[in-house]
């Protein structure tokens, strides 16, 4: 871990920036200047990015379908691409689902087994799992998969074309499904039929599941509220975070916890017709801004709204807020006792470092020689 103390740079502290100097050992911001001294004058140093849910990582893992040999390489490129853009702490978000394939139970256990065994540059990897709720027969061993990798985030999905199948029509892209989940298009049809027909008794169900996972200290979240009757039926069962919300009604009903999509602001508004997360920013709703599917948005989304937010108030989206939303509060600002997580970007944006617990994931172009000096 280094022994370094930054100068020159503006640093962007709780109580704004900064030039004062920013010292950094054993993995955590110090009070006193230590070891070499490295000038950062004309850029800047920004809390690192903590992505509360990206699945940007699945491109990794299997860059053409059934490419999955060895799923710790894939790890490696993927912690590369989170480092180069900003990300210190990562949220990867795995599925638990009746779609197979990369979203199949046989992944999800795969993958965290690969995880718990992957010895990071510095990152913070972290496990996110969706579960599509409709399984009722695998409630006890994901309840089980859970406690044993310790993962401290769920969230429920309900991802079944209820629409088609409630007016008995074939669900669009059923055949490209099926061939996906390792099922023929009549067995993925009958499975589909089957989990459909008992989302009455899951709805009822979930409440007790949420509860077991919630007396393990798990947080919990639902995903694409698109009313806010269901965002309140969440809360209900005490699951708090509202991940990616469709309508403005379903986000203003979420208590405590919105998770916005980054891509969603860069684009200028939602690719499916869903709210714009910036016009909700806008607002005062929301809380964090996640990569999703794209990791460098967070940090693009972050720069975009500084312009009317203020550097403090839009990034704090994608540092502060989501590490207090995730209950790690080790990180998130850059004051003595938090873990050295940073971002040191040029006058153009670019990132020249990326800082992880003390260790450098990323390094380049003029910043890599202020280093080198």
């Amino acid at each position: 871990m280094l022994d370094l103390t930054f100068t020159g740079a503006e640093v962007l502290r709780p109580e704004g920036l900064s030039n004062a100097p920013l010292a950094l050992s054993e993995g955590r911001v110090v009070e006193h200047t230590v070891g070499r001294t490295v000038d950062l004058s004309g850029f800047r140093v920004l809390p690192g990015i903590v992505d509360a849910h990206g699945d940007g990582f699945e491109r990794h893992l299997a860059p053409r379908r059934g490419a999955m040999k060895d799923l710790s390489q894939g790890l490696i490129s993927a912690e590369a691409e989170l480092a180069a853009n900003g990300i210190t702490t990562a949220m990867l978000a795995q599925f638990w689902s009746w779609e197979g394939g990369m979203r199949s139970k046989e992944f999800a256990l795969r993958f965290l087994d690969t995880l718990q065994g992957y010895q990071a540059v510095g990152t913070d990897l972290r496990v996110q799992l969706r579960f599509e709720y409709a399984l009722l027969e695998d409630y006890p061993s994901f309840l089980e998969t859970v406690q044993k990798y310790a993962v401290g985030y769920v969230v429920f999905n309900d991802h079944l074309p209820h629409a088609a199948l409630a007016k008995g029509k074939k669900p669009p892209r059923l055949t490209g499904q099926a061939l996906k989940s390792g099922r023929s298009p009549e067995a993925h049809l009958e499975l589909l039929k089957a989990l459909h027909d008992r989302q009455e008794e899951a709805d009822q169900a979930v409440a007790g599941l949420a509860a077991d996972l919630a007396a393990q200290g798990v947080r919990l979240g639902s995903h694409d509220d698109d009313t806010a009757e269901a965002r309140q039926s969440w809360q209900a069962r005490e699951v708090a975070i509202s991940e990616f919300p469709e309508t403005r009604a379903a986000a203003d009903s979420a208590a405590a916890g919105v998770v916005l999509g980054a891509p969603n602001v860069v684009r200028g508004g939602s690719h499916s017709g869903n709210v714009s997360a910036a016009d909700l920013l806008r607002e005062g709703i929301g809380d964090a801004l996640a990569s999703d599917y794209h990791y460098p948005a967070p940090k693009q989304a972050a720069l975009l709204l500084a312009e009317e937010l203020g550097l403090a108030a839009a990034w704090g989206l994608v540092s502060k807020r989501p590490a207090a939303l995730l209950g790690l509060d080790d990180r998130g600002d850059l004051v003595p006792g938090k873990r050295a997580d940073l971002v040191v970007l040029d006058e153009a944006g670019r990132i020249g470092a990326t800082i992880a617990g003390g260790q450098v994931t990323h390094l380049s172009g003029a910043v890599a020689a202020r280093f080198m000096a």
